[in-house]
């Protein structure tokens, strides 16, 4: 059984990591932005992004004055057992949450919709969201925070199978464009890409494949990945850079989850993960051993099933 006063000390050690220190993939894929920049003020941008980034780590401060909008996504194994259960997890995390915005701190960024109240903790009503996901065997829970932009840089369309590759490629673009003309998003940015399920899980899928894949994670479906890259050089083609100036980096890269969907619809969505790609993520075992990494691993087999019933793939049907 795990600990659940391990989990609240894990989940307030990760909203500090998340705050602070950039992931790694995500700072070499910046910096492999800013190599082949060429717009004055984008790579002007993207300079001082960096510096920043180190001036973070080193004064243990926020990495961006809004902190976005903290959530969880918690996956387990199907043996795991939670001191208290999931409702004794949900408060842990809950409190992880506004002790750590008032220990990093961030700013308390959630208020009441209607009367604009603020517990200034960023816990509320539905707040912070919290995400599930399970995977076969094993007694263990991985936590991951995501600090995401809460305001602009999502979009969604209800496309059509006749609108193809085409018409996915140009809500793409007409979406990069508005984020980029309009100040909706920081970018660089990873983008996701949801595409199928209902329009909520559509959604979902978007801000998963845009918070839960690193930096040079291709979906192991070879058609997808190709598409994935050819977005991202797509979405650098636009003569868009860094905060929208004139540039050639406004994607870090382009990741896309599917779901089926109704037989006469083809559901887009499309996510920013800003210049601040916040996250961070530990594994807890019931042994209380705690391993902290940045790569969420959430996409595995088991999340992209297909059949009914659920079975190890062999190696030979992996490389099939």
């Amino acid at each position: 059984m795990i600990s659940i006063d391990l989990i609240q000390h894990t989940a307030e050690i990760l909203m500090d990591k998340a705050a602070i220190e950039i992931p790694e993939d995500y700072l070499d894929g910046l910096k492999a932005a800013a190599e082949v920049e060429d717009g004055d003020l984008s790579s002007f941008v993207l300079q001082a992004m960096l510096e920043n980034y180190e001036v973070a780590k080193e004064d243990r401060r926020a990495m961006c004055g809004d902190t976005g909008t903290p959530r969880w996504y918690v996956k387990m194994g199907n043996d795991t057992k939670i001191e208290g259960g999931p409702i004794a997890l949900e408060a842990a995390l809950r409190r992880a949450t506004a002790n750590a915005t008032n220990g990093v701190p961030l700013r308390p960024n959630r208020v009441h919709p209607l009367w604009r109240t603020d517990h200034d903790n960023n816990v509320g009503i539905g707040a912070p969201e919290i995400e599930y996901g399970y995977e076969p065997g094993g007694e263990w829970i991985d936590l991951i925070t995501v600090h995401k932009g809460g305001l602009f840089g999502t979009d969604y369309r209800m496309l059509f199978p006749s609108d193809g590759i085409q018409g996915i490629k140009r809500f793409y673009l007409d979406s990069l464009v508005a984020f980029g003309k309009r100040g909706l998003a920081c970018q660089p940015a990873i983008i996701g890409i949801g595409l199928g399920g209902c329009k909520d899980t559509c959604m979902v899928l978007g801000k998963r494949a845009a918070c839960l894949r690193t930096v040079g994670d291709r979906n192991t479906d070879p058609k997808i990945a190709e598409l994935e890259l050819e977005l991202k050089e797509l979405g650098n083609s636009i003569g868009m850079g860094a905060m929208g100036f004139v540039g050639k980096s406004m994607v870090i890269d382009t990741h896309i989850e599917v779901g089926y969907c109704h037989t006469g619809g083809m559901q887009m969505s499309v996510h920013a993960f800003c210049l601040s790609s916040r996250r961070a993520v530990a594994r807890v075992h019931a042994d209380g051993r705690v391993e902290y990494r940045t790569d969420p691993n959430w996409f595995t087999d088991y999340q992209r099933r297909e059949t009914v019933e659920w079975k190890v793939p062999t190696d030979h049907e992996r490389s099939a």
